[in-house]
């Protein structure tokens, strides 16, 4: 049964509140190389990696309306901002049912300089970005089959801001 829309305020990203979810992918604070390995799952042996750009258009007006999230079940799934400004990171936790739980789900404000890694299994919304169009590099495994991808309706609509 469908409730009421809940409203929901982006807060700023940072690698401890995403971290149930997730690993925020943040460049060094110097020259160097960063690894961040910890992140990548891929729980198929006959998955292969899949690497691809994806142009995504601004959103029109806010508040964001999320009416259903999306999963990969088996693999992690990375988004590298190669060309773009702010976005917004929506994910919830499990409901009883298995799908997302919207009453507890929480939205993140990301800037452009820093990407995200999606453990497996976490629902969120698609991306949705904010200011400009916005490229990015995504990377996962994928085989083909149903696992790859699979979509649920929210129980409870979420209306999603920014802060003032």
């Amino acid at each position: 049964m469908e409730g009421t829309m809940r409203s929901l305020i982006a807060e700023p990203i940072t690698a401890e509140a995403f971290a149930p979810f997730g690993v925020l992918l943040e460049p060094p604070e110097g020259f160097g190389r960063r690894y961040f390995d910890e992140g990548l799952a891929n729980l198929r042996p006959g998955a292969l990696p899949s690497l691809s750009i994806a142009v995504i258009e601004p959103l029109a007006a806010l508040p964001l309306k999320a009416v259903r999230m999306e999963r990969h079940e088996f693999s992690s799934q990375s988004f590298l901002p190669m060309d773009g400004g702010r976005y917004l990171v929506v994910v919830a936790p499990h409901a009883p049912d298995g799908g997302p739980d919207a009453r507890l789900a929480r939205a993140f404000l990301a800037s452009g300089l820093v990407g995200i890694t999606y453990r497996a299994d976490v629902w969120h919304h698609p991306m949705a970005v904010l200011d400009r169009p916005a490229t990015f590099a995504i990377a996962m495994w994928r085989d083909g089959g149903p696992g790859d991808e699979e979509f649920a309706a929210l129980d409870t609509p979420l209306a999603i801001g920014l802060p003032d």
